[in-house]
């Protein structure tokens, strides 16, 4: 059995088999070795098995990280137009749904695993599953990995493991010990695009609302993220994409020991003054025969209404053209900041990826190669980079892993062919 490959890629995840698939195509043998029992777990869980795999809105504003103007360099090699037609050529048709994000015309998440490892099998690309990797060494000329199966020996490695995020799909933080290994320092890991859990005792009250409104995040009192869209409500806190976008930084000042907090906002399209007329026309100018409660039907779900009440302390059976003026805006600041104190996150297990990783500063951008060890290359979630939810941090999958590959391979062939 030939255990001498050109480049071997630790993990077979979205980064991983695009970063072997871009070596093979420039000549390298290439080995993956897997941990778990199949390749690209994590990939077939994402967009709800839909597969949500990038988004024509693109640029460092939709990705974080100490250093998010890392991806640009990359990008310029392999970006959406790159990824656009990579898939194409590999079968997937692609399909633009809503706001710039893109879905297999088929929706089937399973499709993009499959036409990657298609392209694995077309190219002799060799996957080693449960593979149980002890140790990874740099050697002389290349590195050895000593495995449950055996050693194996290669010029050029790529480290493609992933984060902490969903443990049952292999990304369970393992790959983490090999960059410390190496001598490559790492952001802080903390869960991100995940779901907040919140203090306030009224969430039991109003678990399995959807609304569209605005959810502000404060740490210290400071404004340090805000996002718009549907939020879900939950019997433990928030829940819902705006929650998600926001959640990163939560994480981090949950770390520090920070005070966090969430202000939702019921009526995001109205500001405070017209929020005010609105309610004072509910309740003064139409509220005859109706309580405070029948006020707000048809403007809130029924379950939220009770709780912005009480928040504002109006008392449901208070006829609607009793309140004052003082009650209204009070109900105004409740409807426009529900405040809700969050405690902490679902943490890794229920988040989409992994914030924090190996520092960026520590790494080449033209070719991901490591700047302390040769011919070490890191791709995808493993880099303290990751992007908002639409496809963001699978475009930085495919795009850091073709890189990789692309740099991985040119490296390692280039050696084969000087050795006399």
């Amino acid at each position: 059995m030939n255990r001498k490959f050109d480049v071997i890629v630790v993990g077979a995840g979205a980064s991983g088999l695009t970063a072997a698939i871009q070596a093979a195509r420039k000549g390298a043998r290439v080995l993956i070795l897997e941990h778990m029992d199949r390749a690209a777990k994590k990939l077939l869980a994402t967009g709800n098995g839909k597969c949500n795999f990038t988004n024509e809105k693109q640029g460092i504003a939709y990705y974080n990280g100490k250093n998010p103007a890392f991806v640009l360099p990359v990008f310029e090699q392999f970006g959406l137009s790159e990824t656009l037609q990579f898939f194409s050529e590999l079968g997937v048709y692609p399909k633009n749904k809503r706001d710039g994000y893109y879905y297999p015309a088929s929706e089937q998440a399973a499709a993009m695993a499959e036409v990657l490892l298609m392209e694995c099998k077309r190219l002799q690309i060799r996957i080693a599953y449960n593979i149980g990797i002890r140790e990874i060494r740099r050697e002389t000329e290349g590195f050895s990995f000593h495995t449950k199966q055996g050693i194996f020996i290669s010029a050029c490695c790529i480290i493609a493991t992933g984060g902490k995020a969903a443990k049952k799909t292999g990304s369970d933080g393992s790959g983490m010990q090999y960059v410390i290994g190496f001598g490559h320092k790492l952001t802080a890991l903390v869960p991100a695009l995940v779901q907040m859990q919140g203090k306030q005792s009224f969430l039991k009250e109003i678990a399995g609302i959807r609304i569209e409104g605005t959810i502000r995040l404060y740490i210290e009192n400071k404004t340090a993220a805000q996002e718009e869209g549907e939020l879900q409500l939950t019997e433990f806190g928030i829940s819902g994409i705006p929650a998600f976008q926001v959640s990163r930084c939560a994480s981090y000042g949950l770390l520090e020991g920070k005070g966090v907090f969430a202000d939702l906002n019921f009526l995001p399209k109205l500001n405070a003054e017209e929020t005010n007329a609105l309610l004072t026309q509910r309740f003064l100018t139409y509220g005859a025969g109706k309580n405070a409660v029948q006020a707000l039907i048809g403007l809130f779900p029924f379950k939220l209404i009770g709780v912005l009440l009480k928040e504002a302390r109006i008392s449901p059976d208070q006829p609607a053209k009793n309140c004052t003026q003082k009650e209204l805006a009070a109900l105004a600041n409740v409807v426009r900041a529900l405040r809700i104190e969050i405690i902490g996150t679902k943490g890794f297990d229920h988040a989409q990826v992994t914030a924090g990783g190996v520092e960026t500063r520590e790494l080449n951008p033209a070719t991901m190669e490591s700047l302390l060890v040769p011919g070490l290359y890191f791709a995808g979630e493993v880099v303290d980079i990751d992007g908002f939810c639409g496809g963001y941090n699978l475009q930085w999958a495919w795009s850091s892993g073709a890189v990789a590959g692309t740099a991985a391979a040119k490296a390692a062939v280039g050696t084969q062919r000087r050795k006399p």
